[in-house]
């Protein structure tokens, strides 16, 4: 098993060097110039370009690029060009509100989505099933940024119960504080994966439903809801391994607009800002951790899938 993870790891490598260099090259063809943030009505155009000679902007693209991943193989992941803070201080300092987010909005997925999908299945074509369908198509269906917008109207505008943006409401640090914040953002980021998720298990339950197993279950005089949780869950399980590390790309590009809506101060909102400020190494920096948490996350499942179910194990 280390050997593995050590192959994976290192095949990581070469993946993560192409995708520098692919969103390095996107950057500098991309219209804009950072230089502009700094230009006042009355500089000189020799001030500017003093300024582009002190930023490094005046060198060709891949000297730009070799430079900088000369100073990331190092841990030197430069400064933002609009703060002049250093970069990995800054994506350090959001990475816990990111994680908090996605880890929370996993976690409620997983909870309601497994009863949910068996139930589904177990009432299979009845009403039950048939409105949890609906919510599902629903919830694959709708722009997150535009259900974001309707909660904020409905919780934090009309009724007053939740706050409208931010992580902290100011002069307050306590827990429940932070949890109120996170309830909208969490809905908003788990609704499209709950939804995915219900039809996934109601799939498979189906499947395995029709199995021999069952049949004998049933003969042995268990019930169906003993049949569902004791036989059924466990083999409909292992698949939600595999679909979380395939629904990993699909939640950072989520938490990136959930968290500019909702003005949560994790690496999305540092990376709009970025983008819109031409901030060049803010903007690096993020796509590289952001690729080596898909990596990392893809490596866990396949980890976590090989050790519960023990065929796997035999057949390495």
């Amino acid at each position: 098993m280390v050997r593995v993870i050590g192959r994976r790891l290192l095949q990581s490598v070469p993946m993560l060097l192409f995708i520098s260099v692919v969103c390095f090259a996107l950057i500098k063809f991309a219209p804009g110039d950072p230089v502009q943030a700094f230009v006042t009505p009355n500089m000189n155009p020799e001030d500017v370009e003093r300024m582009r000679h002190s930023l490094g902007l005046d060198l060709p693209g891949y000297v730009q690029y070799l430079i900088w991943l000369k100073n990331v193989v190092i841990g030197n992941f430069g400064f933002s060009l609009i703060n002049h803070r250093p970069v990995l201080a800054q994506i350090v300092e959001r990475i816990p509100a990111t994680a908090g987010l996605m880890g929370s909005s996993i976690v409620v997925a997983l909870l309601l989505a497994i009863p949910l999908g068996m139930l589904a299945a177990a009432n299979r074509n009845r009403w039950v099933d048939k409105l949890l369908n609906m919510i599902s198509y629903i919830g694959i269906s709708i722009p997150s940024f535009w259900f974001a917008m309707l909660l904020i109207y409905i919780f934090a505008i009309e009724l007053h119960l939740l706050p409208s943006m931010g992580m902290r409401t100011i002069g307050m640090s306590s827990t429940w504080d932070i949890l109120k914040h996170g309830i909208l953002p969490c809905i908003v980021l788990s609704f499209s994966h709950i939804s995915i998720y219900i039809r996934y298990i109601r799939s498979n339950t189906i499947g395995q439903l029709k199995e021999d197993y069952v049949q004998i279950q049933y003969a042995f005089g268990s019930t169906k809801r003993q049949i569902l949780f004791r036989h059924v869950l466990k083999n409909v399980l292992l698949p939600i391994i595999t679909l979380l590390g395939l629904s990993l790309p699909d939640l950072i590009a989520g938490a990136i607009i959930t968290e500019t809506v909702f003005s949560w101060p994790g690496m999305g909102s540092l990376g709009i800002t970025a983008v819109f400020g031409f901030d060049y190494p803010i903007i690096m920096g993020i796509t590289l951790f952001s690729s080596l948490l898909l990596i990392v996350g893809n490596l866990l499942a396949d980890v976590l899938y090989s050790v519960v179910d023990p065929r796997i194990k035999v057949a390495k």
